[in-house]
């Protein structure tokens, strides 16, 4: 079950690596004895042991980017908690219809996730395409000049009657500023004074300048932990904000090998819909065993969705940032047996992106799916249940649009006989 591929490939730290050897001259060919070939088989023939291995640390931001991209609680506009684990740092046109949308999202993702984002608003007016840019970035200085929550009122009124000032001439939008800074409870004679002040009106011409010499593309020009590039779309921030979050819970060793391949174990999965117990195969697959197990126990799959359900296919779960693209910080290799097949509903199996690459997601088969044999490991069957998993929300994140809510795994209890 391969993992879809997504806008957060960005997410993925590739590692390249090459290598070099000096010519030599070859040796002189030596015949192969009857015995050289049987041996020369029997080791190709040889099958390596599945291993597990931690995976390499995520990626940092280089010190340019840290130096340009953190905030400074002395000149930026910030909103969310100091020690927030996600910093998004948006550069911004007032008058640009794009970063009205934007606005509206960051807004939803900060309320979201108030204890882990922070909003950092910085001002890039595109003098040379918007007349009205700069006057804007203006009035929201100049709001905040008298309080610095007053900078966010402003911000979001610019942001939401945007289509009615855009066609104001100057003039006209400079009174309906200073009306506009009245109804939230600014003092207007003052809040003009700073408008047109020529502290407030250097500081906005400079950020033009700045956004130019750090090559700011365009606006909206969002990033986000100073490392990652980002578009204003709800289910890409969501999906990073996930992401980053997750490596939080993520474990730096693969977990200790405590299973017993002579011991039975079953697993009872609380989910809203009911029950669904599975019976484990550590004598076919120990290493997928092992590792469930070990998640079980420390809480991994608590609250975590079906996140990837296809009536007639399979129904994917174990990823806590419901992406289908989260893993437990190490990765395993396949078991696969040539005795159990997928010819029925009801096994269950590890997802992955290839060979080596088993994390802490699977799926459960709502049919037989003979295309997925010799590629994955089958670690378990539905013992009770079935009807259950037959009821899970169907949802498909390769579908354009709002997704359904995902069924919720309520916790994982393992039994051992």
């Amino acid at each position: 079950m391969k993992n879809q591929k997504y806008f957060l490939l960005v997410l993925i730290l590739v590692l390249l690596t090459a290598a070099c050897s000096t010519a030599v001259e070859p040796e002189a060919a030596v015949p192969a004895t009857p015995t050289d070939l049987i041996e020369t088989i029997e080791t190709e023939l040889l099958v390596e042991e599945p291993t597990c291995q931690p995976n390499p640390p995520p990626p940092s931001p280089n010190a340019q980017d840290l130096a340009i991209y953190s905030p400074d609680p002395a000149s930026d506009w910030i909103k969310g908690p100091e020690d927030a684990r996600i910093t998004i740092v948006e550069y911004a046109d007032f008058q640009c219809p794009y970063c009205s949308v934007a606005s509206v999202n960051l807004k939803e993702i900060q309320e979201k996730y108030p204890e882990d984002v922070r909003i950092v608003y910085r001002h890039f007016p595109l003098v040379s395409i918007h007349d009205k840019a700069l006057l804007a970035t203006q009035a929201a200085e100049a709001a905040g000049l008298q309080d610095y929550d007053a900078f966010w009122s402003m911000h979001d009124l610019l942001y939401e009657t945007q289509v009615a000032w855009s066609s104001f001439t100057i003039e006209e939008f400079s009174s309906w500023l200073v009306e506009k800074a009245e109804t939230l409870g600014l003092n207007p004679e003052q809040f003009e004074l700073d408008l047109f002040s020529e502290t407030i009106v250097d500081k906005a011409e400079a950020t033009w300048i700045e956004g130019q010499e750090l090559g700011i593309p365009g606006t909206p020009y969002i990033k986000i932990n100073s490392l990652y590039d980002a578009q204003a779309d709800p289910q890409q921030l969501t999906a990073i904000v996930e992401m980053i979050k997750l490596e939080g819970q993520q474990f730096s060793e693969c977990p200790p090998m405590t299973v017993d391949t002579d011991t039975s174990y079953l697993a009872i999965i609380e989910t809203e819909g009911g029950d669904i117990v599975l019976e484990l195969f550590p004598d076919i697959a120990p290493l997928a065993v092992n590792s469930f197990i070990y998640l079980v126990e420390n809480d991994w799959f608590d609250g975590v969705i079906f996140h990837r359900v296809l009536p007639g296919f399979v129904a994917q779960t174990g990823d806590p940032t419901g992406t289908g693209f989260g893993n437990p910080g190490y990765s395993f290799s396949n078991e696969v047996s040539a005795d159990l097949v997928f010819d029925r509903a009801g096994l269950v199996a590890m997802a992955n992106s290839g060979p080596d690459s088993n994390g802490s997601q699977f799926f459960i088969t709502y049919a037989p799916t003979p295309n997925l044999n010799g590629s994955y490991t089958i670690f378990g069957e539905v013992i009770e249940g079935m009807d259950v998993v037959s009821g899970i929300t169907p949802r498909d994140p390769q579908q354009a649009g709002d997704l359904p809510p995902g069924d919720v795994i309520l916790n994982i209890i393992i039994d051992e006989q």
